[in-house]
């Protein structure tokens, strides 16, 4: 039987067999990268600068928007990189690190989540009561359980998984690195071990989901006491885009990490991991951030600023060179 030790590099699934494809595919994801590096960016950048934006949600997005920038960078560079030199390879010590970083980072994200919906839920529902359940401390210890929980969860999905034996090649039918996928690899005799605890995982993160769901149903009941129609409209614009991305996020990883093997396939498989792995950290600053009024004011402030420094550098140059002349 081959042990894990064995094996030195795992083979990913290309996103196209022909080279015209893989390019454009290359240069999709180039431009996924630059919208998500530049998004989140421009929030981290405003929030770190700006003294208005010092409250605890924006203290929170300032955190997802660096989760969603280690999110993106654990899965993406590699993919685009295999697709512009034509290969698949990774290295097992490759494998090894994208998962624990992926596992990390989109753990953190989910309980980083959670505890933003209870934040609104708080504000929404007992303002008066605001600054007393979430002091600067709070949000401080908040953040730090929700980078720890994802540390933790990583911990002992990565180990637990490349302890198991893999006996069955070295063949990955995914575009990263994938507990599922890494586990098709391993012996059956110990594949119900780590299986077990996958299913655990699923279990607390639907106990997540359904504190998010109970914690917006919270805030739909205040929104209805509100008189104002418009107040209401607000309300509702706010919360609605976060549920729909909460939903896709936990229904598409869910189906990928518990779907039974009859109905899985490489296309499917793709496309589902692409939705839960690269899709929310394209959306989530659209949707919790950028319609933040304040933190719009605040990147736009931002970007004039840089604009008009630019300007006034490149003019400053062409009046020192005409000066020369």
């Amino acid at each position: 039987m081959s042990n894990v030790h064995s094996i030195t590099h795992f083979l990913l699934l290309p996103f196209a067999d022909t080279r015209e494809l893989q390019l454009c595919h290359f240069w999709l994801f180039v431009g996924i990268s630059l919208a998500v590096l530049l998004d989140n960016g421009l929030i981290i950048t405003s929030t770190a600068c700006d003294q208005h934006l010092h409250t605890p949600m924006d203290f929170f997005l300032l955190n997802l928007s660096l989760l969603d920038l280690g999110c993106i960078s654990t899965t993406v560079p590699k993919s685009m990189a295999n697709s512009l030199w034509d290969t698949r390879v990774i290295s097992y010590t490759g494998c090894v690190a994208q998962l624990f970083f992926f596992l990390f980072f989109i753990a953190a994200e989910y309980s980083l989540l959670t505890i933003m919906s209870y934040d609104r839920c708080v504000a929404i529902c007992k303002p008066l009561h605001y600054g007393t359940l979430l002091g600067s401390r709070a949000w401080v210890h908040m953040a730090a359980a929700a980078w720890g929980t994802g540390f933790i969860n990583a911990l002992l999905h990565t180990a637990n998984t490349f302890s198991l034996p893999l006996c069955r090649g070295n063949v990955a039918e995914q575009f990263f690195c994938e507990i599922p996928h890494i586990l098709k690899l391993s012996c059956s005799h110990s594949y119900f071990r780590k299986f077990g605890l996958v299913v655990l995982s699923c279990f607390l993160g639907l106990g997540c989901f359904v504190f998010i769901v109970g914690s917006y149903v919270q805030i739909f009941r205040a929104v209805l006491r509100i008189p104002s129609e418009q107040g209401r409209h607000k309300a509702f614009s706010m919360c609605l885009p976060h549920l729909a991305v909460l939903s896709m996020l936990v229904t598409t990883a869910a189906f990928a990490y518990l779907k039974p093997p009859s109905i899985s396939s490489p296309s499917l498989d793709l496309v589902v991991s692409v939705l839960y792995s690269a899709v929310p950290p394209v959306v989530n600053p659209l949707i919790y951030s950028l319609r933040n009024q304040e933190l719009k004011d605040a990147v736009r402030k931002l970007v004039t600023g840089c604009v008009s420094a630019a300007i006034h550098c490149l003019l400053s140059s062409a009046k020192g060179s005409q000066c020369m002349s």
